[in-house]
């Protein structure tokens, strides 16, 4: 069944015009939009407010959204980012950030294009992003977010372009984008190391369907590394994934701590893609010296169910953490064509156990040996239950009924 798109509707609706901005693309616009937004400030207690941007160029410097705000782009409306909603385009102009982090000429981390913080009740929809500096859109300690019809683009050697990082964030639904950068199309992310720990906000809830996208350094779907406040009830599907390095890719690493657990993925389809599954339980990367060495991470009940791929380099490099084993992994009706000419195993395996069936070519490993069925479907995350979603509470959330 098709399913309605809520327009939420505020009572309270300005222009940016009337701000005195200019859209042609010249004029720096950075007051108008902040003036614009302080004024609007004063409804949020009153059922919120629209900022509505015209059809032209909105060259603007940064800019903090606010609570309870309708940022709509009308057709042929641009925001440029200077040194969100139908059809419209945010540009953040990035190849002079990615030209400065490239000669190692900056003392400050590049910009996000979208960065929502302790929000709750977002909507981004119908909207273009390019040429992002950094992250294009990272919800961060954010609850009830939809992410719908976006298309993400960036140079497939613009550095750290990561298309959608939910991060510390519940009830996050991301569908139906197409999304080609530098990075990672899709990155759940809850905090680095011993500060992800002691903040200990999870990302949990978290839906990821119908994502078509290409990216040559990195992965179509990346959990972690930064993961030390937990990640769990992820659920992905139809996800379509062409000439790209690695199809989904779950990375930690001693010091992290945290979990990454109950994580289901389904209907996957892979073309030419050098590593179809990936895990990395020594990814590296600390924030600084003083990560505990004995936080060691729990990685446990991840299910593939459904997954195809042609002319694929390696089917599963499979790294955990000695000492540490990375267990209850699924693989369920997997089918990879491997390259002829790969002269590399199709499936490496350390420190990770599970179980596997009909699986092609068929996983070597002796920690893989057991089948799925009869007697383990169980310690598979979704096989057990009649709807992995409803049964998560993911459903639950008013916010989410009306997609």
């Amino acid at each position: 069944m098709k399913r309605s798109f809520l327009i939420l509707h505020r009572p309270h609706s300005v222009s940016i015009t009337e701000f005195g901005a200019v859209g042609d693309g010249v004029t720096l616009n950075t007051k108008a939009f902040q003036n614009a937004l302080f004024y609007l400030n004063t409804f949020s207690d009153k059922g919120g407010a629209k900022l509505f941007v015209p059809a032209g160029q909105w060259l603007t410097g940064s800019f903090d959204l606010i609570s309870h705000l309708t940022l709509w782009l009308d057709k042929g409306a641009t925001i440029l980012g200077s040194t969100a909603s139908e059809n419209g385009t945010i540009d953040g102009q990035g190849s002079i950030w990615w030209d400065w982090f490239r000669n190692g000429e900056l003392n400050y981390t590049r910009p996000h294009l979208v960065e929502l913080m302790n929000s709750t009740g977002l909507i981004i929809s119908n909207l273009t992003f390019l040429n992002s500096p950094f992250w294009n859109i990272h919800p961060v300690y954010c609850r009830d977010v939809v992410v719908k019809n976006l298309t993400i683009l960036a140079p497939l050697d613009s550095p750290n372009t990561d298309g959608v990082d939910p991060d510390s964030s519940t009830n996050v639904c991301i569908e139906d984008c197409y999304i080609v950068t530098g990075d990672d199309l899709v990155s759940i992310k809850s905090g680095w190391d011993e500060y992800g720990i002691s903040y200990a906000r999870p990302s949990s809830k978290i839906k990821i369907n119908r994502l078509t996208g290409q990216t040559t350094s990195s992965s179509g779907i990346a959990i972690g590394s930064e993961m030390s406040g937990g990640v769990s009830n992820i659920y992905i599907k139809d996800l379509h994934l062409f000439n790209s390095n690695t199809g989904i890719r779950i990375k930690t690493s001693p010091g992290r701590g945290g979990y990454v657990r109950n994580v289901h993925v389904s209907n996957v389809k892979l073309d030419n893609v050098q590593k179809a599954i990936r895990f990395t339980g020594k990814y590296g990367e600390h924030p600084d010296g003083n990560f505990d060495t004995k936080a060691l991470p729990a990685i446990e009940k991840i299910t593939f169910e459904n997954v195809s791929g042609e002319d694929i380099g390696v089917a599963g490099l499979l790294e955990g953490i000695e000492g540490d084993e990375f267990k209850n992994i699924c693989f369920l009706n997997v089918t990879l064509t491997v390259k002829k000419n790969s002269k590399k195993a199709p499936w490496r395996c350390s420190n990770v156990r599970g179980y596997s069936q009909w699986v092609s070519p068929e996983i070597s490993c002796d920690s893989f040996e057991e089948s799925i069925f009869p007697e383990h479907s169980s310690d598979c995350f979704g096989l057990s239950e009649n709807n992995v979603e409803t049964s998560s509470g993911l459903s639950r959330s008013p916010w989410l009924l009306f997609w």
